[in-house]
């Protein structure tokens, strides 16, 4: 493992643009369930596509709302680990230059990343069904937690949808096209807590890969890209990321 971390640090030390790609494996550290670990994944009790599809929120947008609340109180009361303060850090000394999420909790936000890009969204904000007006979640996020209340447009009374990618839906374009970009531009790209099993996500490190980047793979389990990688690193992220930062201070 020290001797991984070490790589790590140098290939970040040598390197001019390094682009993280996080997915949930960085948050569970912080008390938020993934989504595919075996038992504890939360694919493993429900249905997506009962609870979390664009279908379902057509046809039963109360459904998904209860679905989702346990999630979003989880997120609520979450705080970022110490592996988001580490991607926060590497970016504040001008190492990362882009971060691209697939979480939808905002905790690199909070760590203190500025360039972020939640290519699954969020439930900052939300959007009316009927007017497509969108409004601040903050409003809203109290009432929904505490009673089960469903949130509505202040203007025509109609459901808020978060702002969030569910099964069926597309990403958001803009910041997609931003993170293909950041693939293709990187020669650095570090994947942390992703299994890489959801697309096209899953397709942004072979973009760095084809085009002469680097990589390091930090998650727990092996991913389909580990043969390409540089440095592979099996192991708690909120463990592992802060060791190479210090790696790469000391350096």
């Amino acid at each position: 493992m020290n001797d991984g971390i070490g790589k790590a640090a140098e290939m970040i030390q040598s390197s001019k643009f390094v682009v993280v790609l996080s997915g949930a494996g960085i948050s569970t550290p912080s008390g938020i369930p993934d989504f595919r670990s075996a038992g504890s994944g939360l694919w493993s009790r429900f249905n997506p596509m009962e609870v979390a599809s664009l279908s379902a929120f057509r046809y039963n947008p109360e459904k998904v709302f209860n679905w989702l609340r346990p999630l979003v109180q989880r997120i609520v009361q979450a705080e970022p680990n110490p592996a988001h303060y580490a991607v926060a850090q590497l970016e504040q000394t001008g190492h990362v230059k882009t971060v691209i999420t697939q979480n939808i909790d905002r905790l690199h936000h909070r760590a203190g990343s500025l360039q972020v890009l939640e290519v699954h969204g969020s439930f900052q904000t939300m959007t009316c069904i009927s007017c497509y007006k969108q409004q601040d979640a903050d409003d809203y996020v109290k009432p929904y937690i505490e009673d089960g209340e469903i949130p509505r447009c202040p203007d025509c009374k109609n459901i808020l949808k978060p702002n969030l990618v569910l099964f069926e839906e597309q990403l958001p374009f803009e910041t997609w096209n931003r993170a293909c970009q950041a693939a293709k531009s990187c020669d650095l790209m570090i994947v942390t807590g992703s299994s890489l099993e959801v697309v096209p996500v899953a397709g942004l490190p072979m973009r760095a890969v084809e085009n002469d980047a680097h990589l390091i793979v930090i998650n727990q389990m092996d991913t389909y890209i580990d043969e390409r990688a540089d440095a592979v690193l099996h192991g708690d992220v909120a463990e592992i990321l802060p060791q190479i930062v210090t790696e790469v201070n000391c350096e």
